[in-house]
């Protein structure tokens, strides 16, 4: 006897017939990425990890670390940001890092396992007479075997030039949320600008790493939007990070609503479907996620993290919190530029 509860029969190899990783697709709707959103939890995870499969090795994370080279003092008004000047969050401004002080924070990454190093500046833009120094972090960093990343605000096409000239392999420029809703979370620059820093790294030959943030206030359709953005980019950005807000005390989203778990997790998976071939990272906001929604974000396509106890200036989980994850959840750390052997987990 056949029970009603019974599923529909479902293509294994690419459920929803969207999307493929022989022939990525850059021509997204909103509409089309809603209905993904839209579908039910259980085949949406599914089609997103065997996407995920095909490119990944699924049980293997990349780690990144992150370290704040020049700290507070920003003069845009992100309203999530601890760093902007306009908002009194008791943080206070520092100057540029000395070239020994990344060292050593880039030779402790290194013995704990990271294989990315990114640098983080709390500038609008870095200046000319700053750009020196902040290069020969970067060959200093690239030195160790290390992969180099630097998230500096917007950049000129003559800066990126300079900055791959110096060996950064990454360059950060994250688009936070759909371009619709952008005026409600920066006013002091544009949507536009944002593009344009990343088509400048794009055209230096740099590899790009952009994202957006959830919990600001945004609707599903904003998510859906930033994700489009990021889809329909001329080429899939090679890291996506996915972050949760940090609500910083003295920042106007102090009090934003916390994000359903569960929508987080979606987010991930629509992520991995839509940019089959790109690095998805769980990045801010990783403190105050369970260990069960971080298992699903895992499963639904993530497979980088920061580690650490500091992200700028934000908390992280511990880095022993992080290894007894893993281990609970047979994950190892892996270097993601090394193209996996696939029939070892296809």
């Amino acid at each position: 006897m056949t029970s009603n509860l019974s599923p529909a029969p479902v293509n294994v190899a690419n459920p929803s017939g969207i999307a493929s990783n022989d022939a990525l697709r850059h021509d997204w709707q909103r509409e089309e990425i809603l209905s993904l959103f839209d579908r039910p939890f259980n085949d949406l995870l599914f089609e997103a990890h065997s996407l995920h499969r095909r490119s990944f090795d699924p049980n293997r994370v990349q780690i990144s670390t992150l370290l704040s080279i020049k700290t507070g003092g920003c003069p845009e008004d992100c309203k999530y940001c601890a760093q902007s000047a306009r908002y009194d969050t008791d943080l206070e401004a520092e100057k540029l890092l000395a070239i020994k002080e990344v060292i050593r924070e880039a030779r402790k990454a290194k013995a704990v396992g990271a294989t990315r190093f990114c640098m983080g500046a709390a500038w609008r833009n870095p200046k000319d007479r700053d750009l020196p120094h902040v290069l020969e972090m970067i060959r200093e960093v690239k030195a160790m075997g290390l992969e180099t990343c630097a998230t500096l605000g917007m950049v000129t096409a003559e800066q990126a030039t300079a900055l791959k000239e110096g060996g950064l392999d990454y360059y950060n420029h994250n688009v936070d949320t759909s371009e619709e809703f952008y005026g409600e979370i920066i006013t002091t620059r544009t949507y536009q600008d944002r593009l344009d820093t990343l088509a400048n790294v794009r055209a230096a030959g740099m590899k790009v790493c952009a994202g957006g943030i959830l919990g600001m206030g945004e609707a599903r359709t904003d998510r859906a939007g930033m994700l489009m953005t990021l889809a329909n980019l001329p080429a899939h950005p090679e890291s996506v990070p996915i972050n949760l807000l940090i609500r910083v005390a003295g920042t106007p989203f102090e009090e934003s609503e916390t994000v359903d778990p569960i929508e987080f997790v979606r987010t991930v998976a629509v992520a991995r479907i839509l940019m089959p071939q790109s690095v998805v990272r769980l990045s801010a906001g990783r403190e105050d996620m369970s260990d069960e929604m971080q298992a699903l974000c895992f499963f639904a396509g993530a497979n980088s993290i920061f580690y650490g106890e500091k992200l700028l200036t934000a908390g992280n989980p511990e880095e022993s919190a992080d290894r007894a994850l893993f281990e609970r959840l047979g994950l190892q750390g892996e270097d993601l530029s090394v193209p996996p052997d696939e029939t070892s987990y296809r």
